[in-house]
């Protein structure tokens, strides 16, 4: 599932936009003994965060923005670039950097409204640029794996939030809850934050915090930071679970079922009914376990991933990730990319159908355009 070491060609440049905990990790590709590659531009409005990743990428002074614009403002001065703002902040860049013939590397998801999703694929066709996105599940070797093995025809054909209040007497705050309350609740920033900074723990998620987590910058920014607040007095409308039935042209039926609150964190498990085997993978995904119906027997296929130093995330798919993008890069083949602008689109727009059927409590079809009946 690894990718054979590439020959060794031109230094593919890169700028980031964003540098917190995702473009910092991209970053780290230039350590891989991959294709030869280097960060020469950042632009990230925090100045501890923008310090930090400047010193760790080396990155010239004339290439070092607060602001994104700034950068855009300049001639092409990279191959690359990978944009890492937050979601709702990803159309602008991506547009402006599309224009100027980079190739974009982009964080998921697309954009957060449909008429942005599809402004940045009409724009990234027109201009002839690559864009992937950052689905890195989709590049880790148990999914590829996955896809092997159902496209080989081994199994046959595929078929077939809460809203809680407050305990009372709660605070605002977790810092300012109550300890008979705090100590109980599971959702404390206390419990979250504090005591994994008390047993050594500097890393995710602490590291989205600060870019330099110490007991006093944490305390602070919990008492005063969006992180602080209690998580049941929040203005947050993101599902904490949810359950999305689809159904297939071709008969094919799949379902997604996500929940907040599990014992392991970001953990996927997936399993692919067909008319010849079954085929599952639980937790990490080190492993597949294919069983097929008619032998009546197991076959267990190893999907180790490699990990890379600064890009262990998500079971080492965010290498994968950028070395197929850097790949791209430099043969010029979007046949590299797995999350193409017409594949993320349509991933996109499955998205806001499912949301469109969960606010009107209905059915949603879509047509083949992506427009919803």
């Amino acid at each position: 599932m690894f990718h054979s070491a590439p020959e060794k060609t031109k230094v593919v440049t890169a700028v980031v936009i964003g540098a917190g905990c995702r473009g910092s990790g991209y970053a780290s590709y230039a350590l891989c003994d991959r294709h030869p590659f280097k960060v020469i531009g950042v632009a990230e409005p925090r100045d501890d965060f923008r310090n930090k990743f400047v010193d760790k990428c080396k990155i010239p002074k004339e290439n070092i923005f607060k602001d994104w614009k700034d950068a855009a403002q300049k001639e092409k001065f990279a191959d690359c670039v990978i944009i890492c703002t937050q979601d709702k902040l990803h159309k602008e860049p991506a547009v402006a950097f599309a224009k100027l013939k980079y190739h974009i590397l982009l964080e998921k998801p697309m954009a957060p409204t449909e008429d942005e999703c599809m402004e940045i694929v009409k724009t990234c066709k027109s201009e002839g640029v690559l864009l992937q996105v950052c689905h890195v599940l989709r590049y880790s070797p148990w999914a590829m794996k996955i896809k092997e093995i159902i496209d080989s025809g081994r199994i046959g054909d595929v078929v077939n939030i809460q809203h809680l209040e407050p305990p009372k007497g709660a605070a605002s705050r977790c810092l300012d809850c109550p300890s008979s309350i705090e100590r109980v609740c599971p959702y404390s920033a206390k419990k979250v934050y504090l005591e994994k900074l008390s047993n050594g723990h500097k890393g995710w998620p602490l590291s989205i915090l600060h870019s330099s987590p110490d007991i006093e910058n944490i305390t602070e920014l919990l008492k005063t930071g969006p992180y602080g607040k209690c998580v049941y007095d929040c203005d947050n409308d993101v599902m904490s679970n949810q359950v999305v039935n689809m159904q297939f042209k071709n008969g094919a039926t799949a379902n997604m079922t996500m929940i907040a609150f599990t014992e392991a964190i970001c953990d996927r498990k997936v399993t692919v009914f067909g008319t010849k085997g079954e085929l599952q993978c639980h937790g990490a995904g080190h492993s597949l376990v294919l069983y097929d119906f008619t032998r009546g027997d197991h076959d267990r296929i190893d999907t180790t991933a490699k990990m890379m130093k600064g890009l262990t995330g998500h079971g080492g798919a965010d290498f994968y990730c950028i070395d197929s993008f850097v790949e791209a890069v430099v043969q010029n083949d979007p046949e590299k990319i797995r999350t193409g602008p017409d594949e993320t689109l349509y991933s996109n727009m499955l998205v806001f159908a499912a949301e469109k059927a969960r606010k009107e409590n209905k059915v949603v079809s879509m047509a083949p355009d992506g427009t919803f009946t």
